[in-house]
């Protein structure tokens, strides 16, 4: 039998707690026989949840009782200082003791992020972890980092970004020598803010990463690189436009099909091909967003997210574990040893 990988699954995260959660975890244990999931939050109101279902491997689902619950709208490092049996506070506790393998929630993002750095702590060598969620193109997904965790990065946060990003790839997505490029308003070397000029030399310089130059965010949906290199700031506006303009989209032409007889019919026809179609820009089956560069595995899901989506996140904890990204990471960035001086006596 398969090593079990523990995956913390906050309960009582997102605008779905406790519902989806729950579900994801139990759909999740009988999908799989390699993982174990851990609920943190109100022990009753779980359990609750849980009686709901009949036929999954109960003894594979454990609840670890919280009496807090972190609240979107409270400030970050006040709430994970003070709300200490929280069920965001304490499932990263339980990653940071190696009593699990990751931590999953929906929650509050800047509560997961400061909980992140401050309780899972960064492996050494890397500065800032960057939030990096996978989104579709035209040629299957791209890394786009950091997309929310590092507003106001320096070019070296960006330098560790493209490598992080590239061992991502190239190990959990499979793509080798992922292209690597810095998000500009031009395609020209000299265009582009003060950060960005400062970067890009210092990423054409870097070994080990397959850097193509700038893109533009026109040329992100064609899949024009693996690795969308960013700050904080901009990664966050292009991940929630592009989902924006996703939903919008969808909603026209389904609004469109529906107009009439005939553009009825016409549904009817295309619907199959669409359907498939549609699926490949379906971000919930990516699961969530890693922080990577962390001493554990975090990972963060929508808000609203849906059991399917929390799901496919633990899944994704588990390749994250048996690819061992973590101790590449480590083992990539770590800062070379210094050699020591010695002085004659």
């Amino acid at each position: 039998m398969a090593e079990l990988v523990k995956v913390v699954v906050d309960a009582m995260g997102g605008d779905n707690a406790p519902e989806e959660p729950v579900k994801a975890a139990v759909e999740a244990v009988k999908e799989r026989e390699d993982i174990f999931v851990i609920l943190t939050g109100l022990e009753d109101v779980i359990k609750k949840e849980l009686n709901k279902y009949q036929g999954y491997p109960e003894e594979r689902i454990q609840i670890v009782h919280t009496s807090e619950v972190i609240e979107t709208a409270e400030p970050p490092v006040f709430a994970i200082r003070k709300k200490k049996d929280s069920s965001i506070v304490v499932g990263l506790n339980l990653v940071k003791k190696h009593e699990a393998d990751a931590f999953v929630s929906s929650g509050s993002t800047g509560a997961v992020l400061v909980g992140g750095q401050v309780l899972v702590g960064r492996s050494k060598g890397v500065e800032r972890p960057p939030l990096a969620p996978l989104i579709p193109t035209m040629e299957g997904v791209s890394l786009l980092i950091d997309c929310g965790a590092n507003v106001d990065a320096r070019p070296s946060h960006l330098v560790q970004f493209a490598k992080m990003g590239s061992i991502y790839m190239e190990q959990v997505v499979g793509i080798k020598n992922p292209r690597v490029a810095i998000v500009n308003n031009g395609a020209e070397e000299e265009k582009g803010n003060v950060l960005v000029k400062e970067t890009f030399p210092l990423l054409k310089e870097t070994e080990g990463i397959n850097f193509i130059g700038s893109i533009e965010a026109r040329d992100i949906p064609s899949g024009y690189a693996d690795v969308i290199v960013c700050e904080a700031f901009v990664g966050n506006v292009i991940l929630k436009l592009y989902e924006g303009v996703s939903g919008s989209l969808i909603k026209k032409i389904k609004g469109g099909m529906m107009k009439n007889l005939r553009s009825k019919i016409g549904a009817l026809l295309i619907k199959p091909a669409l359907k498939e179609t549609l699926k490949d820009f379906d971000t919930t089956k990516y699961g969530g967003a890693p922080l990577l560069g962390l001493k554990g595995l975090v990972v963060k899901t929508h808000g609203s997210a849906k059991a399917v989506e929390i799901k496919n996140a633990v899944f994704q904890c588990v390749q994250f574990k048996q690819q061992k990204i973590n101790e590449k990471i480590a083992e990539r960035i770590q800062p070379p040893v210094k050699a020591e001086s010695h002085q004659e006596n």
